[in-house]
């Protein structure tokens, strides 16, 4: 475990040992007061604990439901006004409550509460437009076993939501939050007709507003399909293969692996991240690859983080959360001192192989650890990569904040 003093002086470790151990809610905090934005499941599941702004302006999602959390050494108190964080009974710092925006509590025009639309998960909008992945259609139900989407559906999250509705939502979400970034997932469909269902959604969203557009669906058997995504102006594709260790990957995921096998997941990341050269150039372009971190030994996660930047794609790495009603419900959470070289190499292989981490404008992530935010778990400096990164920084947020201006209707404040 790590010390009281480590997590104390760096908010990497911190948030990373919150993720491994999760924390207990004081009465404080449980009496309406600190809910802040909310306890909410929607979809995959790992939104559903306590958003907190983390010292270094780190945002989480610290998990508070789940069985592990409740024996945690750590406790969240309040004493109406400040919240702190506590370890074995020890103040470890203070921390601030993810701001709740007044859209949260709206409706749109077609009476359905935002919140079932569209979530802010950190600082951008998450939105899951479709009905519940095939996967967890009784008749077969092959889905993934750390996957919570089929429980989940109906309770904070509705199963169809209209273009008019998303876009409703992102407007007020960039008008009351300032979003820059819309997310869209999907899980399985018979006969790939994920992409179908998106790019409605895709072209209004990303023509009405000009935010920054992703997508995050199941690997599509036509990879041309993503040379379109790309001239429409989509700016992020990820694929969440979530192991790499073939064994473990056809244990873990059944239907993915026999719907499309590891392969068809690598296949696609390779394609996508050689589309960076093409469409308009004025749109960023990013592929991931997805992976959870504690299913699989370390050194295997290690090893898809290196073949996910080796062809020029950003790793994302999840770490594993056991949740509630799921099949995995009674695993444990993985050991903090073991993910630290994970996250270490996630930080260290980006930076090697000069990729674009932490350039968009206002994007922080609550669910997992972004490459730059992992830099503290690492000795190595990169002094001239992060010179680099810095103009590119500066460059694209003055490109992007015109473009929005552009965009923006004569009654539309622009937050910043």
């Amino acid at each position: 475990m790590p010390t009281l003093t480590a997590v104390r002086e760096n908010p990497a470790l911190l948030k990373l040992d919150l993720y491994c151990k999760g924390a207990r809610l004081d009465p404080s905090c449980v009496d309406g007061s600190g809910a802040g934005r909310g306890l909410m499941r929607t979809r995959a599941g790992l939104g559903s604990g306590l958003e907190l702004v983390l010292p270094g302006g780190l945002w989480t999602n610290v998990p508070v439901l789940e069985a592990f959390a409740q024996r945690s050494p750590y406790l969240v108190r309040s004493d109406g006004e400040a919240f702190w964080l506590e370890r074995d009974n020890e103040r470890v710092t203070d921390v601030q409550l993810s701001p709740r925006p007044t859209w949260y509590d709206a409706k749109t025009t077609s009476g359905k509460p935002m919140t079932r639309v569209g979530t802010l998960q950190g600082t951008y909008l998450g939105v899951y437009p479709a009905k519940v992945c095939d996967y967890w259609v009784p008749t077969e139900k092959t889905n993934c076993h750390f996957c919570s989407v089929g429980l989940n559906l109906g309770v904070d999250d509705a199963s169809e939501k209209s273009v008019d509705e998303v876009l409703e939502v992102v407007q007020a979400a960039r008008e009351g939050s300032g979003i820059t970034y819309v997310d869209f997932n999907t899980g399985h469909y018979e006969g790939d007709t994920y992409l179908d269902i998106l790019e409605p959604y895709l072209r209004r969203i990303k023509g009405e507003t000009g935010l920054l557009i992703g997508v995050q669906t199941p690997p599509h058997h036509d990879l041309s399909r993503y040379d379109r995504l790309r001239k429409m102006g989509v700016n992020r594709v990820s694929f969440c293969f979530e192991i790499f260790d073939r064994d473990q990957f056809r244990e873990v995921c059944p239907g993915k692996d026999g719907e499309y096998g590891l392969d068809r997941y690598l296949n696609a990341i390779r394609y996508c991240a050689r589309l960076g050269d093409q469409g308009p150039r004025s749109e960023p372009w990013v592929t991931n690859g997805e992976i959870i971190a504690g299913l699989e030994p370390p050194e295997s996660s290690i090893a898809a983080i290196n073949w996910i930047t080796s062809v020029g794609a950003i790793p994302t790495v999840c770490v594993f959360r056991p949740l509630q009603g799921t099949d995995y419900e009674d695993r444990e959470p993985p050991d903090t001192d073991a993910m630290v070289p994970v996250f270490q190499r996630l930080y260290e292989a980006c930076m090697e192989a000069g990729l674009p981490i932490g350039c968009a404008p206002n994007i922080h992530v609550s669910l997992v650890m972004l490459p730059e935010e992992c830099a503290p778990l690492s000795t190595r400096s990169y002094r001239w990569h992060w010179i680099r990164l810095g103009i590119m920084k500066r460059v694209f947020a003055a490109q992007f904040d015109r473009r929005l201006r552009a965009h923006a209707s004569p009654t539309q404040s622009h937050p910043g």
